[in-house]
């Protein structure tokens, strides 16, 4: 199916009404009026005339979307930030934006919050006395962004054989698909 062309106000117009049903970060809202736009320009205007109006803002967007992940979802810092570049927030923006919304809270109780939530028909001391239910919990916790050294203290508590976790190794970083 071929995709209809706008032309500069009805793509923004598209613009407004993508932005009622959702929040966007310019860099994914530009991406999406780039593959509507008549002429290439037609998009980075559109995408001007937003952030003057005040429609359009990365730094109040990222610092609402971690907000929202860390209460909703209760995900650790480095999940958000890499959310948020995939999102196309630009990385110091992601940060601060993350570190800002991170900066009270404990990451280690975090992690008990996620364990027990993630295992929740489990009781954790019996479930993580199992290596292979050890070693997964620390991937998962990896996955949703704590960092190495809180995850292994959570879960030393936990585990049957805490020297075990002395051998975990955060995975090698993923590369970017920007």
């Amino acid at each position: 199916m071929r995709v209809k062309r706008l032309d500069a106000e009805a793509l923004y117009q598209y613009a407004v009404k993508a932005l009622a049903a959702r929040s966007h970060a310019a860099g994914e809202l530009r991406q999406k009026l780039a593959a509507r736009a008549e002429k290439p320009g037609d998009a980075d205007a559109v995408i001007v005339r937003l952030k003057e109006y005040g429609y359009l803002d990365d730094k109040r967007f990222a610092e609402s979307y971690a907000a929202a992940r860390l209460e909703s979802q209760g995900l650790g810092k480095a999940r958000v930030v890499r959310d948020l570049r995939r999102r196309r927030v630009a990385p110091a923006v992601a940060e601060r934006a993350a570190g800002k919304v991170y900066r009270d809270t404990s990451e280690e109780q975090l992690i008990e919050e996620f364990l027990r939530r993630k295992y929740r028909n489990h009781a954790p001391g019996d479930f993580l006395r199992e290596p292979k239910n050890l070693a997964a919990a620390y991937r998962r916790l990896l996955y949703a962004g704590f960092s190495s050294g809180a995850a292994i203290a959570v879960l030393k508590r936990f585990a049957a054989d805490p020297g075990l976790l002395d051998h975990f190794e955060p995975p090698a970083e993923e590369p970017e698909n920007d």
